[in-house]
Order: C-alpha cells, then structure tokens, then sequence
C-alpha cells in the first residue's frame, strides 16, 4: 500500500480517508509575530483553538486536512507538530513558496539570477530546499512535506512567479510528490500554469491541482482543464466576497452533470487564525470555517443532484488518486 508524510509521520494513503485539500492552520506574517507578538498573543491559546477547531471538523468525519501553507505564508512546522499531537486527524504540509511577484529577498541574488552576470546556468537553491523538506524533514522536524505549493495569480506570469513554478517542478520531478497551484480562473492562469509546469517542465498534470477553479462559473473553460489531466480546487466555500455561495456551490453541481466529479476535490481555504484579514471583513464571511463543507455544502449538493458516490469521489477518491499518482 503506497504512504504519505503526514505531521505525525507517514500513513497508508488508504487511512486519508475523508479529506478537505486545501485548509490553512494558520496564516501569518512572521515578522510581524516575531517584532509584535501582540499581534499573535498567547501562543497556547492560538494551538488550543486550532486543535479545538480540527477536532470539531474531525467529528463530522473528515479524517485528513492537506494545509498549502509555505514560504510567504508564514509556515511553521513545530507548531503544527504540535497541534497534528492533540487531533484526532491527519495533518498533511507542503513545501514551495508563495508569491505572486518577486521571490523573496533571500532568493534575488541566487541561483538563475546570476546566469548573466557568470555566463553559466547556476542551479536555483530553492530546489534543493523543497527536496530537503520532502525527503529529511522541515526545520529540524521529523514531519516531511507530501506535496509542493506554487501561485500564479491576475499578475500572470512575472520572472518571480515563473522561477518559483520551475524550481517547484524540478522538486516534483526528482521526489514525484504532487503539486498544488494557486491560480486565478478568471484571467485562466491555469492554461500558463500548463505551458510552463507541464508542457516545458514535464510535470503530469494529474498530479497538479489547480487551486480556486471554484472562483470561476466558467464550466467550458474548467471542463478544458479537466479534460487537460488536472485536478479542479472547488476549495473556497465561505469566501463570497467576489461571488456567491450559489454560484460556488452551482459550478460544482454543472461540472459533476458534465461527468467531472472525478477531477474535482472540495475545501474551503480557511484557517483558525488569519493575520492580514481584519476581523470585520471576518465577521462578513460567518461561513468561513473548517465545518462549512459538511453543514452546508454537501446538503446543497445532494439537493441539487450531486449523488452521494460522487461526493465520495470527490471528498476521498479523488484525493487518494492524487498523492499516490
């Protein structure tokens, strides 16, 4: 039976079980927690909640939650270490790094940026960095990443955006762990995330989930996608600012009607605490919470014609498929 890394260690991919694929634990600015830890407050506190808010969705019988949170989004692995201890579900982190512009400052002056200036190809550190999270473990941990993290957002595909994509697709090719990508649907970020991460780099697109697909109501151009090999991220119940939750859940009913359920996996992008969203926009998003799939979306998608087995490929199958490759 093929494994995965999980915060407590690796599991047969049989016990992922009911699986949300995309939910953060936390989102922070580091250097904001570090220089204001007032910002932050008790340390306890913050992991008691969490471990409160994962036990609560645990209940309802998801038995894993995959957490996207790199580089850029303020991942810490001792902590969440130590929260996967107290839960009664599985834990799965990422490697890779987040932005939608520039890399970080640690990374400008490295690697590819000097290939002019030395007139050689100098080999990007930050591969080397996500394969070592992969296969010895993140920040001195035993918990190892199971899969790689990218973005591309409305900005497209700036040199920082497309350097990160490539380093994360040589990462992929070496240890064969998947890849999840936030994308913007409605500029189709998706078919650049193609060309680059699958056409030029070689990456399958069955193991890439295109995150956020569910922004878009655009059924022909995910059915495009789908039918591409790449797994849709129907992953933002709860966040309607832009949208509605008809129009999220309404897409997820269309392209199970068109024989899609077998792409598609379902999340919500939340996270138990969220330091650059101010808790007013919070309190418009009441629905933002790691129970939201059970109570409320999964009720609408039986009503409106989603059958119980798609939900089951959808929430387990489809998951599983995906991190076994």
């Amino acid at each position: 039976m093929p494994t995965i890394e999980t915060a407590r260690g690796p599991i047969d991919t049989a016990e992922l079980g009911q699986t949300l694929m995309h939910e953060h634990v936390f989102l922070i600015d580091p250097e904001i927690q570090q220089n204001h830890p007032e910002e932050w407050g008790s340390e306890d506190d913050r992991v008691a909640d969490a471990v409160r808010r994962l036990n609560e969705v645990a209940a309802l019988g998801v038995r894993t939650v995959v957490d996207p949170t790199v580089i850029g989004l303020g991942r810490y692995v001792p902590r969440i270490e130590r929260i996967a201890a107290q839960v009664d579900l599985n834990i799965v982190v990422a490697t890779g790094l987040y932005t939608y512009d520039a890399v970080p400052l640690h990374f400008r002056y490295r690697g590819p940026a000097l290939n002019a200036v030395l007139g050689t190809e100098v080999p990007d550190p930050m591969v080397d960095m996500f394969v070592g999270d992969i296969r010895d473990g993140i920040a001195g941990t035993s918990v190892k990443a199971a899969f790689l993290k990218c973005a591309i957002d409305a900005e497209g595909l700036t040199p920082g955006v497309e350097r990160v994509m490539r380093a994360v697709a040589r990462a992929q090719l070496e240890t064969g762990v998947p890849v999840t990508v936030h994308t913007h649907p409605g500029s189709r970020q998706g078919l650049v995330v193609k060309r680059v991460l699958c056409d030029e780099e070689g990456v399958d697109p069955r193991r890439v989930v295109l995150g956020h697909s569910g922004d878009s109501s655009d059924a022909d151009h995910l059915s495009e996608l789908a039918d591409a090999g790449f797994v849709l991220g129907m992953d933002r119940f709860g966040i309607n600012l832009e949208t509605t939750f008809e129009a999220r859940a309404d897409i997820v009913v269309e392209m199970c009607r068109r024989g899609y359920a077998g792409s598609m996996v379902l999340s919500q992008d939340a996270s138990c605490y969220f330091d650059w969203i101010q808790q007013d926009l919070l309190a418009l998003m009441p629905q933002w919470r790691y129970t939201h799939i059970h109570e409320e979306v999964l009720p609408y998608l039986l009503e409106h014609g989603v059958t119980q087995a798609q939900v089951e490929t959808m929430l387990v199958e489809n998951p599983r498929r995906y991190f076994e490759g």
